[in-house]
């Protein structure tokens, strides 16, 4: 399973990298795999403010729904436009073209309470 050393992670499983004042957000390789093949993703939040720990989307798998946690607070600049015609770009590349949100943050020290990539690891028990 992949852990990328340059982002950072949640409890609820989201990823996030941070590119100056924004931020792109996903949700993690171990996630995907437990939730299976994912064949919907729905965000309606472009331009809302989101507040950290708050419900963005949801992401549909075969067996299930699950909601998009925030892991830190911002305005939605952008959804990944490529998901609503392929959600499974989540499964298949979760940290690159799979992303969910692209947002502007909006309190940089959310960042410093956002889990390592080790510290993430050793959560989930890989």
């Amino acid at each position: 399973m992949n852990f990328p050393a340059g982002l950072k992670y949640t409890k609820d499983h989201e990823w996030v990298r941070i590119e100056g004042s924004e931020a792109v957000i996903g949700i993690t390789e171990f996630a995907q795999r437990e939730l299976g093949d994912i064949v919907y993703v729905d965000i309606s939040t472009v331009g809302s403010e989101a507040a950290k720990e708050e419900v963005f989307g949801t992401v549909e798998a075969v067996k299930t729904v699950s909601d998009l946690f925030m892991p830190v607070s911002g305005t939605v600049l952008e959804i990944n436009p490529l998901l609503d015609s392929q959600p499974e770009l989540v499964n298949t590349d979760p940290y690159g073209d799979g992303w969910m949100v692209k947002i502007s943050l909006q309190n940089e020290a959310d960042v410093d309470d956002l889990l390592s990539a080790e510290a993430y690891q050793e959560l989930v028990g890989a």
